[in-house]
């Protein structure tokens, strides 16, 4: 857990009451309460077509609720806050650019967070700021080209990161990084997220590499949400309800396996976007530009 931040647990960051969410005529969450708090770092889990990209865009003001209230940072969602990050789930034309890492950073700091151009001194003040939270001075000068897909994240956070945001989302960055990477990205989110002390809602398919690191998690499935202590959520009669099936939770060695008729769930899930490159990555690929 976070030091000395139990005061400010107070301070709601993400506040939804009797939320529903609907997308393309379907519920995707249905009557929704929950309160995250500032300075929480929270793992978002849940079966593909659970809702975690919907719930982030939906914090971010790019879907509207359709019933209830949805409040982030004491207001009402909207688009453009620029208190909030985002790293999207990965971009595949990110991969291809030729940009300098500096650039590829620039790049979302030309305005978009803040409304006007900002001046050439201001620009690169921030800039170098974000650089230098994650650490990726080194890759500032290479080409986004030729970089692995952990050093691409660490620049994706490092656009989410300009101007210090008091929010910061992560939509399933461990996608395609094997557990080296994993565990590289999930130490530098916990890293930046204690050192700035802001919120961070994080997905991913698999809890097990954000076990060092959450505080609490959040599992979505069948419009229902269960948020709380990675004990009292990840047990057999939660997620069985969540998935809509039987559901098994083991514990082995410090790894959770949440299990259904023999196949472990998140591990196949994990495995399916690893093969497949996330095939569906590509409808929320544009919004980062644009926050």
């Amino acid at each position: 857990m976070n030091r000395d931040v139990a005061p400010k647990r107070l301070e709601p960051t993400v506040e939804l009451e009797h939320a529903t969410l609907t997308l393309g005529g379907r519920k995707i969450l249905s009557d929704i309460s929950l309160t995250i708090n500032a300075g929480e770092f929270i793992g978002v889990l849940g079966p593909n077509g659970a809702g975690k990209t919907t719930l982030m865009r939906a914090l971010l003001g790019l879907i509207p609720i359709s019933a209830g209230s949805l409040r982030v940072l004491g207001e009402a969602a909207r688009r453009g806050n620029p208190a909030i990050g985002y790293v999207p789930q990965f971009r595949s034309q990110a991969a291809q650019s030729a940009l300098r890492g500096w650039d590829f950073v620039a790049a979302a700091a030309d305005g978009h967070r803040w409304g006007l151009p900002l001046p050439d001194r201001r620009r690169r003040r921030l800039v170098s700021d974000a650089i230098a939270l994650v650490g990726a001075e080194r890759l500032a000068e290479r080409p986004i080209n030729g970089l692995s897909g952990g050093e691409r994240q660490r620049l994706l956070l490092a656009q989410a990161l300009l101007g210090e945001p008091k929010l910061l989302l992560l939509d399933e960055p461990l996608i395609s990084l094997d557990p080296h990477h994993q565990k590289v990205v999930v130490d530098l989110v916990r890293e930046v997220q204690q050192r700035l002390d802001i919120a961070v809602l994080f997905s991913a398919h698999e809890l097990n590499p954000l076990l060092p690191a959450i505080d609490r998690v959040l599992y979505l499935g069948k419009g229902q949400a269960a948020l709380g202590t990675v004990d009292d959520v990840i047990t057999g009669p939660v997620l069985s309800r969540l998935y809509g099936s039987d559901i098994d939770v083991v514990r082995l060695r410090g790894r959770i396996f949440v299990m259904s008729g023999g196949l472990d769930l998140e591990h196949d899930a994990h495995q399916h976007e690893h093969e497949h490159g996330g095939g569906h990555h590509h409808e929320h690929e544009h919004h980062h530009a644009h926050r």
